[in-house]
């Protein structure tokens, strides 16, 4: 019941729809209340309109909204929401004039967002809860949180609200801060954001930072997932920091001692040391010495004899080696080494062993274009040229003289050291026949031999001494010849007449129809081979020859 002083000043409470009264619990039912407004009748308000139904006591005086005078039962109806929401409108609509922020209580989950409780009911977009949107929304439920208003309906009376604002605002003020007292050498406390193919983002408590692969480790790191995990907390030294564009540059490797420093006073050029290769590439592999220290062995560097295409042939990723320090290089953090450098090299020994003269035997190993590859012991080739196959038969390819296997026996010729190459050469085995060509062979000299080889302007003969003389179709037969095969066949022995000597092209003009002739006769015919032209129906001999090599090289081609 109402004091008498209440009675007295309810009296003057003006009882019309829309005016806000007091009321005065006198009932409180399992869904509802029934309160006294000192009107002729009481009014009922729903349960759900008070924070909790069962904290509501009989004698509490709350302040109501007057929706009707009587409804059909002759009962007021009574809001103390819309009363809540009317009192509290002036006070929301002046924070969000002002840009201010409310404080308010997260009352339920609806589609797109939650439903908060600020004194009236207003909307808080999923959008706008977090940094980064929840996928959950129930974890917010009956939480109270600061919030900025950011959109006000005064028509439709209703309020939009964001949290995330307020968070970004603090994160921006709390960010300039860091920039602001940051400098390069510091040490900050982060946590591991985010981990990519080339770095890890590190949050400073609201700044972020990049921390380069190239910063988190004086070894070699493939990915930063190997030594950081997101979510992990680490120590890290701030290295560069761009006010400007709010970047930060972060070590993890500068807390601890740079390995090069003393780099010197650990290695030495020609120390034997030992380590793991770390990395295969094509022109070297690199080897780590201990954690951050690396050193590079070239591919040059890793056989005196072997000819190795890459080092993958002969190490892989993870071995143990040793090896033989060839130069430190501090400033640009460089180490050569070497695996060659462990075994003497043969070549220091090469021009002992093979000194130009020297004879030697040996199989062919390796057949080229150009000659022929004998080995003269594990990881010593001689090569044989083609030009060093014969004094007297031009050789277009060795597969002509030699094949894979065979054994040989050569002299050595040439050593040269610098680019590890060794001459050797069969024919100066034995002596140049063309330098005595006088004492075998003049012209006029009655010969006999074999028809080695047939051509279509003429026959080639082979003599003694390993000489090779040239029987021009024109000197066959005192009858005009069409085709040389009708008359000569390979193997076919045949007397014939030296006519021609030339010793500086190494050629022997033969004549057939010559071995009767006279020796008047004799001069004759060479005056007339002497005279001839190219062009002319008969070709020169010299010019017979070049012909037959070009076409002998065709063939083997």
């Amino acid at each position: 019941m109402l004091t008498m002083e209440e009675a007295m000043k309810q009296s003057a409470t003006r009882f019309a729809a829309g005016e806000i009264v007091k009321g005065t619990i006198i009932e409180v039912r399992p869904k509802e209340a029934l309160v006294d407004i000192g009107y002729k009748s009481e009014g009922v308000i729903g349960g759900n309109e008070f924070v909790d139904l069962k904290t509501v006591k009989v004698g509490d005086v709350i302040d109501v909204l007057i929706e009707k005078l009587e409804d059909k039962d002759g009962m007021v109806v009574l809001s103390k929401e819309k009363a809540e929401f009317k009192q509290n409108w002036d006070r929301i609509l002046t924070i969000c004039n002002e840009g201010g922020t409310v404080l308010g209580k997260v009352k339920s989950a609806v589609k797109g967002g939650l439903v908060v409780h600020i004194g009236v009911e207003a909307f808080l977009p999923a959008s706008q809860i977090d940094i980064i949107p929840p996928k959950n929304l129930a974890p917010f439920i009956g939480n109270t949180y600061e919030f900025k208003v950011v959109k006000i309906n005064q028509e439709r009376q209703n309020i939009v609200l964001s949290r995330r604002e307020l968070i970004e605002q603090e994160r921006f003020d709390r960010r300039s801060k860091l920039l602001s007292d940051m400098t390069p050498g510091d040490i900050r406390k982060g946590v591991v954001k985010n981990l990519t193919d080339f770095g890890a983002f590190i949050d400073l408590n609201g700044l972020d930072g990049l921390l380069h692969i190239t910063d988190m480790s004086w070894g070699r790191i493939g990915h930063p997932s190997e030594i950081l995990k997101v979510g992990q907390e680490i120590d890290v030294v701030v290295l560069d920091v761009n006010r400007e564009k709010e970047r930060v540059s972060l070590g993890l490797k500068q807390k601890l001692a740079n390995p090069w420093e003393q780099i010197e006073a650990k290695f030495t050029v020609g120390q034997k040391v030992k380590g793991k290769v770390v990395n295969l590439v094509p022109y070297g592999a690199f080897v780590e010495l201990e954690p951050g220290v690396e050193g590079l062995i070239h591919v040059t560097e890793l056989s005196w004899t072997k000819r190795i295409a890459k080092p993958a042939d002969v190490l892989k990723v993870d071995q143990e080696v040793e090896a033989i320090v060839l130069g430190i290089n501090r400033d640009e953090q460089k180490i050569s080494l070497g695996i060659r450098q462990l075994e003497a090299n043969p070549w220091d020994q090469a021009m002992d062993k093979y000194a130009p003269g020297t004879k030697i035997k040996g199989k062919i190993r390796n057949l080229t274009s150009y000659g022929a590859f004998v080995e003269l012991e594990e990881g010593l080739d001689g090569m044989i040229h083609v030009t060093d196959m014969s004094w007297t038969r031009k050789i277009n390819h060795p597969s002509e003289v030699m094949k894979k296997g065979d054994e040989v026996e050569a002299v050595v010729l040439e050593i040269d050291k610098a680019n590890q190459r060794i001459a050797v050469g069969v024919k100066q085995l034995s002596e140049d026949p063309w330098s005595n060509i006088d004492k075998y062979y003049k012209v006029g000299d009655l010969v006999t031999g074999q028809v080695t080889k047939l051509a279509s302007f003429g026959a080639f003969v082979g003599l003694a001494h390993d000489i090779d003389g040239l029987v021009h179709i024109s000197q066959i037969s005192e009858e005009r010849i069409e085709k040389i095969k009708t008359v000569l066949k390979p193997g076919q022995e045949v007397n014939a007449r030296v006519i021609k000597i030339d010793k500086s092209d190494r050629r022997i003009g033969l004549s057939i129809k010559a071995a009767n002739y006279s020796p008047d006769q004799l001069k004759a015919e060479q005056a007339i081979l002497d005279s001839l032209k190219p062009g002319e129906d008969l070709v020169a001999l010299q010019h017979a020859f070049d012909a037959a090599d070009v076409g002998e090289g065709t063939k083997q081609n």
